[in-house]
């Protein structure tokens, strides 16, 4: 049987229709639960944090969905990661481990903490970070691991946590693209010093914007709360502002959508789920594409799926198969659109955090550190050769036949012209 002729060399796409997305409701879980939530707020006349309920009642319950006993809701994930890098209060200078791999908003805590970043490789097949390449990369100025939950996945925390013991550092987990995914049965986010969430637009859960900052560590819980509110005492007891902090309240509307949202996180990683596995399911059956990595102890939670092709069975190699996908009308687009480590930005290269200045990286405050592209030759492999799609509670299993059907046709070209 002669195979389709593709679209890339003119034959009809596989599909035509937009697929469901993040970006409006065709992709996102809103309904009757946000607005009556957010018409309580609007009766109530209270639209602040200190004078409404519905903040307070999405940290509790968040905490108490994650097993600790502290939430701090904030007005975005990266002003999460900078409240919990506040909290720790380090010196200028002090160096933070993580991975080239993450939006800039990780890297955005630890500079704005006058911090220096160092980067560490990741796994080629799931781009979270490489634990060997932390324990490459500590220094005598090491204090703390910023590790990302990528795509849905958690990092392999046994042995970050194993690490982080060994050398006294500090653990922040960027959770933003993995809410309710665990390690080993336990939350991601609950293992460190601080758990970072996000709920921007393609979160699992989502506020349009916001964030929330989960710990099990008292003081340092209460540092993070004075440090996302200007070091004010809200208990009543007092305390004199006796630092600087930021204000990244999260405002009563913001917390009426985002406790909606979290009463419906189970059905919203349900609907994930199914159709995310099944999309795996079938790409076992395709031969020359391979599914996404998935460690046994990790529960995913399907920000993105991801998927990898082996060159000599499919008869193609990874540019050709890219043109293929986008010609077929199928999501997948490889993993980022810069397409090399985050360290490789200008802001990187010319140390461009404050003025004209170098600072942190320069003398006495820090070392300049070098980042290079032949630092990482496995986030470079992954840059070419991961491609991945936005995921979202809106795909059906329809929409998975769809993409499966063109990652069939796609096979059975280019193998039947091996």
């Amino acid at each position: 049987m002669t195979p389709e002729e593709l679209a890339v060399n003119g034959g009809p796409k596989t599909r035509e229709k937009p697929w469901p997305t993040i970006a409006d409701a065709s992709g996102r879980d809103f309904g009757e639960e946000e607005m009556e939530l957010l018409r309580q707020v609007m009766q109530s006349g209270s639209l602040g944090y200190m004078y409404g309920s519905m903040v307070k009642q999405f940290e509790q319950e968040f905490a108490a969905r994650h097993g600790v006993p502290f939430a701090c809701a904030v007005s975005s994930g990266t002003a999460a990661l900078h409240t919990a890098m506040g909290a720790l209060l380090l010196e200028p200078g002090d160096e933070v481990i993580t991975t080239p791999v993450t939006d800039i908003g990780s890297i955005i805590a630890i500079v704005q903490c006058n911090c220096i970043p160092v980067f560490a490789d990741v796994d080629p097949m799931t781009m979270l970070i490489d634990p060997k390449s932390i324990r490459e990369r500590i220094t005598g100025r090491t204090r703390a691991l910023l590790v990302v939950h990528l795509l849905g996945q958690p990092c392999n925390m046994d042995e970050i946590m194993a690490i982080a013991q060994e050398h006294d550092l500090f653990v922040i987990e960027d959770c933003a693209q993995s809410h309710d995914a665990k390690w080993d049965g336990k939350d991601a986010g609950t293992f460190g010093h601080f758990g970072c969430f996000s709920l921007q637009q393609s979160k699992q859960i989502t506020t349009g914007d916001g964030g929330i900052v989960v710990s099990s560590a008292p003081d340092l819980a209460d540092e993070a709360y004075r440090f996302h509110d200007k070091y004010y005492d809200r208990t009543g007891g007092g305390r004199p502002v006796d630092r600087f902090g930021m204000n990244y309240r999260m405002s009563e509307l913001v917390g009426a959508v985002a406790l909606a949202q979290l009463r419906k996180l189970d059905r919203i990683i349900g609907r994930r789920s199914e159709t995310a596995e099944a999309l795996m399911a079938g790409i076992d059956e395709i031969p020359g594409i391979v599914r996404a990595k998935v460690h046994p102890k990790a529960t995913h939670t399907w920000w993105r799926v991801a998927c990898t092709i082996d060159e000599d069975e499919l008869g193609a190699d990874a540019k050709t198969f890219t043109r293929a996908v986008v010609a077929e009308g199928l999501p997948l687009r490889v993993h980022t659109a810069r397409g090399e480590p985050i360290c490789m930005a200008p802001a990187f290269q010319n140390y461009a955090a404050y003025g004209s200045s170098e600072f942190p990286w320069e003398p006495p405050y820090g070392r300049r550190v070098v980042y290079r592209l032949e630092d990482y030759p496995n986030t470079n492999w992954a840059m070419e050769n991961v491609w991945t799609a936005s995921w979202n509670e809106g795909f059906t299993l329809e929409d998975v036949d769809d993409i499966l059907r063109g990652l069939r046709k796609i096979s059975d070209y280019y193998r039947s012209r091996r």
